[in-house]
């Protein structure tokens, strides 16, 4: 097929892409926008309880996603059964799934109350329900940056003597970098704009996604604008700054190729 043709096939597509943003630009009341009451409080919410997330999320990922990259063990497959059924499972139903688990009758739950400790609408259920939803995003990302850093060059590494913790932080951090920030650029437009599992788990400290649709709910659209528009300036410059160019397509082939083998 020539380019010319594609190009003018493929226009349907990108007309149904862009045409929501240019009707958000329309439709915004640009000289009245203002902020509605406690947004400001969701933005810190938000911003702050995310880097939280990611954070846990990067430190609990990682070495599984290195594992998983690595092994030749029997259990792989299950271990990424496991991970596809996190990721798999719709935001409402893994919310309802959390209360089940962690809630305060839940199984795990009462037990964690017992020692004192609360998972039910603060701030670190709200944490929990962020990693819960990126969580296996960041894993399987992960997974394949490790994949393509060539074996050789860690045996390579330890036939000089190298430890495998010097392995990793040398050379395959190093070369998977690209790779773990095309991962970590997804997984944070998944968290910050996290709503159903939140929703369900942690409505309270509410972020921006339970803010506006708690405006929407309240106040009609005209109430939705500028928290709308303050989380579109705070989640996209960092997955468009990584994603630029080629390599979302590695990312996306990352995230959704082959899982179990």
């Amino acid at each position: 097929m020539k380019p010319l043709c594609s190009a003018w096939l493929g226009l349907p597509a990108l007309v149904l892409l862009v045409a929501p943003m240019l009707a958000l630009i329309g439709a915004t009341g640009w000289v009245h926008l203002h902020l509605a009451y406690g947004d400001w409080s969701a933005v810190g919410v938000s911003l702050g309880l995310t880097a939280v997330s990611m954070l846990v999320i990067v430190l609990l990922g990682t070495p599984l996603a290195f594992w998983l990259a690595r092994t030749r063990a029997r259990g792989r497959g299950l271990v990424e059964t496991a991970v596809l059924l996190s990721l798999l499972t719709p935001p409402l139903a893994m919310g309802i799934v959390l209360v089940c688990a962690y809630g305060p009758y839940g199984s795990i739950g009462e037990r964690l109350a017992q020692l004192g400790i609360s998972l039910n609408n603060n701030p670190p259920a709200f944490v929990l329900a962020q990693v819960y939803g990126g969580l296996a995003y960041y894993i399987l990302c992960a997974r394949n940056a490790f994949e393509q850093v060539p074996r050789a060059l860690g045996e390579a590494a330890r036939s000089l003597g190298s430890t495998p913790m010097e392995v990793f932080w040398r050379i395959d951090l190093p070369v998977a970098r690209r790779g773990l920030a095309n991962g970590l650029a997804i997984v944070w437009a998944r968290v910050i704009g996290e709503f159903g599992i939140v929703m369900v788990f942690a409505y309270f400290p509410q972020g921006m996604p339970v803010k506006l649709f708690v405006n929407l709910q309240n106040d009609g659209m005209d109430s939705v604008f500028a928290l709308l528009w303050l989380l579109l300036a705070v989640t996209l410059p960092f997955p468009l700054w990584c994603l630029r160019g080629s390599p979302p397509v590695a990312a996306a082939a990352g995230c959704a190729g082959p899982v179990v083998r």
